[in-house]
């Protein structure tokens, strides 16, 4: 089965270390139980019991430690483990995923550094149980990380002060290390370096969310900062910050398909064991396709996630595709997470309420993540740079493979300088889409063709370009288009049914058609482009037999196949 079912977990693993972990974990949550997952949740409980299993199985140390670092082969950063574990952990709750994921972001700038010392620090406290943080964030700027105002002051001894307050920062109750962006006083030059939560002048102010997790407000007052604890000056500071958002953010679409698998486990078991007007909920047409839909757009955001993986693991200097597809996982797999949630939400309705069960915490939590780590926005705009070479430049790769092996994936903490964008190159997107010959998938190519057509005869002009209520339309399109790429590269490595891949093509031809309407009725849109968007609206080829199978096949059939104890 494509889909994570702890009770008959199947995925194979390259070494039995790391499917002994992964099994252990599954069962740290099943024996704790739903019952006392949702009192810790409801309670707002630190999750201490967690960290000390993570502790005990040096699970944080095994998994996000580079090799060079590790005590033994066990110990290295492997992508496609990863990605099973930040799985399992959202598929029991968001906030054992969170104390995960704001690790990794702490670790990050430490990985990047030339920093030694604080490399060999790190790796023994991860081997203790220790976990990390990353302060970069501030309450006045958000996002505007260029207007930091946390600032190193040298001092006669050669040492030097740190001042200012950062606020958003996971795990800033706990973290030994935290890695801290600021400025030069001075100089004004970008600084990455390292506090911690033990010192008196770290002032830890309040937790700023109301849930499990440790959201911190802290306050630097003159907290001495030592040679040693420098990560990185100047530009290379600025880069290693923005290479370390890279890193990280990938992790978020995975986090989505965790909740969305558990939710929809929760969701089909209620649904298709309960009766209305004398017929089950699940036999009733507008239940069947919510729930039909819901798979499909759950099964394309895994299968979207694991073939990303591939690209980042076999990225170098010379290939840096992955900083399209990871953007393209953050903003979209996270917002198809949603949608998957509110397709479920509509079917269970009341029941998606009531306290005792995952789907009320997944409601909430699911619309965390297209928020953090960088906007939606954000990363449309960041996509929307390599535009140009993806449709009009491609060039010839060596064909990449499912990269599932034994290795550290170490190019991460050496990407080199956080720019270039538009200088990236893509290999030709029509391989992929020339590979099936479904109906959805010809009229999806279809509709790219005149994408395509659109951008060469009517391209965005100067102030559309300059405007992002425009631009962030038409990279939603663009975005689908490479989101349907991956999806098709990977489809027959897993041995996807041609029944579920032209259903699920269904849906990206309605989303299409969708966007081209909302781009149609922009103030901005000109004429010419108005007639694109108007044909580029298309009605999938339905064909109700494929429907019936995929809803028999692989939607009904998940019910009662999991429910978590109690």
């Amino acid at each position: 089965m494509f889909l994570l079912n702890p009770k008959n977990h199947q995925r194979v693993y390259p070494d039995e270390i790391s499917r002994d972990l992964m099994l252990k974990t599954i069962d740290f949550f099943e024996t704790k139980g739903k019952e006392k997952l949702k009192h810790d949740d409801h309670e707002r409980v630190w999750y201490g019991d967690f960290l000390e299993f993570v502790k005990k199985e040096k699970i944080f140390a095994r998994f996000l430690t580079p090799s060079a670092y590790g005590l033994d082969e066990s110990y290295r950063w492997d992508t496609w483990r990863n990605c099973e574990f930040n799985e399992i952990l959202s598929f029991y709750g968001l906030h054992y995923w969170y104390t995960w994921q704001v690790t990794i972001l702490g670790l990050g700038p430490i990985w990047m550094s030339d920093n030694e010392e604080a490399k060999k620090k790190a790796a023994k406290l991860l081997n203790e149980g220790s976990i990390f943080a990353f302060g970069l964030s501030e309450r006045a700027h958000g996002a505007d990380i260029y207007s930091t105002e946390t600032t190193l002051t040298p001092q006669p001894d050669g040492t030097w002060l740190a001042n200012g307050e950062k606020y958003y920062i996971g795990n800033g109750n706990k973290a030994d290390m935290v890695s801290t962006f600021g400025k030069m006083s001075d100089t004004g030059d970008y600084v990455f370096f390292v506090t911690n939560f033990h010192h008196k002048q770290y002032e830890l102010r309040k937790n700023i969310v109301n849930v499990q997790s440790y959201v911190a407000d802290f306050k630097l007052n003159n907290y001495p900062v030592r040679k040693e604890d420098i990560l990185k000056v100047g530009p290379k500071a600025w880069d290693d910050m923005l290479n370390t958002v890279n890193v990280g953010k990938y992790n978020l679409g995975w986090a989505s398909i965790g909740i969305c698998t558990h939710a929809f486990y929760e969701a089909i078991n209620h649904a298709a064991n309960r009766k209305l007007y004398g017929i089950y909920v699940t036999d009733m047409p507008h239940v069947k396709r919510m729930f039909t839909d819901a798979y499909l757009r759950l099964a394309a955001m895994k299968l979207f996630g694991l073939r990303c993986s591939d690209y980042m693991r076999t990225a170098d200097s010379d290939d840096r595709r992955y900083l399209l597809y990871d953007p393209t996982m953050k903003m979209k797999v996270t917002t198809q997470g949603e949608r998957v949630i509110d397709l479920l939400w509509d079917v269970i309705a009341a029941k998606g309420f009531e306290n005792d069960t995952y789907f009320e915490t997944a409601t909430r939590d699911i619309r965390a993540l297209p928020k953090l780590e960088g906007t939606v926005h954000v990363n449309i705009m960041l996509i929307i740079k390599f535009m140009k070479n993806y449709f009009f430049d491609p060039v010839e790769y060596p064909p990449v493979g499912t990269i599932n092996d034994m290795k550290s994936d170490d190019f991460f903490w050496n990407q080199g300088p956080a720019k270039g964008l538009g200088d990236v190159k893509f290999h030709d997107y029509e391989i992929a889409y020339g590979g099936f010959d479904l109906p959805n998938v010809n009229i999806f190519r279809g509709q790219i063709d005149l994408f395509k057509e659109m951008l060469a005869k009517a391209p965005p002009d100067k102030g559309q370009s300059g405007n992002p209520d425009f631009m962030l339309t038409l990279g939603e399109m663009f975005t689908l288009i490479v989101y349907g790429q991956l999806i098709l590269e990977n489809a027959p490595v897993h041995g996807i049914d041609e029944d579920i891949i032209d259903q699920m093509f269904d849906c990206f031809v309605r989303d299409f058609s969708t966007f081209s309407l909302e781009l149609y009725g922009k103030p901005m849109t000109n004429e010419k482009q108005g007639e694109y968007c108007l044909k580029l609206i298309r009605k999938p080829a339905v064909d109700n037999e494929r429907y019936d199978r995929v809803w028999e096949k692989y939607v009904i059939a998940l019910k009662d196949v999991y429910e978590m104890n109690p």
